[in-house]
């Protein structure tokens, strides 16, 4: 496969900027492998595919206030500070990425509200950099008062307060990510209760999605692309209830593209799921065989991105594009904030 074979045209118009309410009043498109068929339900009525003794995979992840603003000492120059990840607990160093970066170097102090400031301690990329704070252990707290919440690139706007509740799946529960596993944010408590009581186990993991997931693939022969990696975790508590599904013949229903690919990194021969923590740079893209997922729940993904191939993967390129067109066609909302697919 090649890059340009996931080109579609994206108007700026049918990128959602705002979510449905109540979210889980999204539009469900659903995608049927076997007969090629494609309906339009309403995302509640996912409930209605899943039977006793299935096990929902969910990731619970929580997205940090990531975007800081700040001065720099001595100029008082406004510098914004993107927050990627948490190298050092203990010493409260972290990755991030500064503008703008021209004015930032090693040894210079950035301050922001309520004493929390930051020391360059060394450069990374162009614009990035590895950054000491002062508050040790409170890093997250103090970010969860002052910071804003990290709107994906393509959603033109500033982040109001409704944003912070907004962006956050009703599963989110264990900092690190600085992007929402959207397919997540359609679920409402009164929904899961819904699918609890239909016999469906809910199952956690963890993958802390990066700033990488937004980032285009630049190369042609998707061979050469390479993820970015991030953190997942797999509890045995968890693959065990996986497994037990699996080898009951039941259905996996998998939450999400970042979900998918902890699953898939984590698999043993027989194509079960093992415990495991770590870092994962897993992409996947067609032609690819999954191990674990049996059902995906997903949004409508970016032209081109490593999303859209990897639901590609799962139910074919070309079914996908065909689905894609008819929700373009039919006004379903692309992207984070947008509707749902459920692909069986």
């Amino acid at each position: 496969m090649k890059l340009s074979d996931f080109k579609y045209n994206l108007p700026k118009t049918a990128i959602a900027k705002y979510p449905v309410s109540p979210r889980d009043s999204a539009k469900l498109m659903v995608l049927n492998r076997e007969t090629q068929e494609i309906e339009t339900k309403k995302f509640t009525e996912v409930a209605d595919y899943m039977k006793k003794g299935d096990v929902m995979v969910v990731n619970e992840t929580r997205v940090f206030q990531a975007r800081l603003f700040g001065k720099k000492e001595k100029t008082n120059a406004k510098i914004e500070v993107f927050l990627l990840r948490e190298l050092n607990a203990e010493d409260c160093i972290w990755d991030v990425i500064v503008d703008p970066a021209r004015k930032v170097r090693i040894g210079n102090k950035i301050y922001f509200k309520d004493d929390l400031w930051c020391e360059v301690i060394d450069n990374t990329t162009s614009r990035g950099r590895t950054v000491r704070f002062n508050q040790p252990g409170n890093v997250f707290k103090a970010i969860e008062k002052i910071g804003y919440t990290p709107l994906p690139p393509y959603i033109k706007r500033d982040p109001e307060p409704s944003d912070k509740e907004n962006y956050q799946t009703v599963f989110a529960k264990v900092d690190g990510a600085v992007a929402a596993p959207t397919a997540g944010l359609h679920f409402t408590n009164r929904l899961l209760t819904k699918i609890k009581n239909k016999g469906v186990t809910i199952v956690p993991v963890i993958l802390h999605i990066g700033l990488g997931t937004f980032r285009p693939v630049e190369v042609e022969d998707l061979t050469k692309h390479r993820m970015d990696s991030e953190y997942f975790e797999i509890s045995e508590k968890s693959a065990e209830k996986i497994n037990k599904a699996l080898e009951s013949n039941k259905n996996v229903f998998v939450v999400g593209t970042s979900t998918c690919r902890a699953l898939e990194t984590s698999t043993t021969a027989d194509g079960l799921v093992k415990p495991n923590s770590g870092w994962t740079d897993k992409f996947i893209y067609p032609p690819y065989v999954f191990k674990v997922t049996k059902k995906l729940i997903t949004n409508f993904h970016a032209p081109e991105s490593t999303l859209l191939m990897l639901v590609s993967a799962f139910a074919g390129t070309d079914f996908i594009l065909k689905a894609y067109k008819k929700a373009l066609k039919e006004k379903y909302r692309f992207l984070s904030y947008g509707d749902a697919m459920l692909i069986l």
